[in-house]
């Protein structure tokens, strides 16, 4: 895959996304779709994310984030689209 074929997706997520698995739901679904990336809590009581890959993969990525893991209330999701950098080797959770 070239870089011209990849994108990268930043994200911030709202809501009760802390204390209810949400890192590891998104970590799951990013590399059950092949992404590269992270993600992490924020100080605020937000989540974190970066991912890299094809527009449609992280298009599935930002779906699923958008609903959360059952136990999440996901009341916002901001997302910003960019230019690849291909720093990321697998996806991981950040601390």
């Amino acid at each position: 895959m070239s870089s011209s074929d990849t994108e990268r997706l930043s994200a911030r997520i709202t809501g009760r996304v802390q204390g209810v698995g949400f890192r590891h739901f998104t970590r799951r679904t990013a590399r059950t779709l092949g992404l590269g990336g992270w993600v992490r809590n924020e100080a605020d009581g937000s989540v974190r994310l970066e991912a890299e890959g094809p527009r449609s993969d992280l298009e599935q990525l930002l779906e699923a984030v958008r609903r959360g893991p059952s136990a999440a209330r996901v009341e916002h999701v901001n997302a910003e689209w960019d230019a690849t950098t291909g720093q990321f080797d697998g996806f991981t959770v950040r601390f």
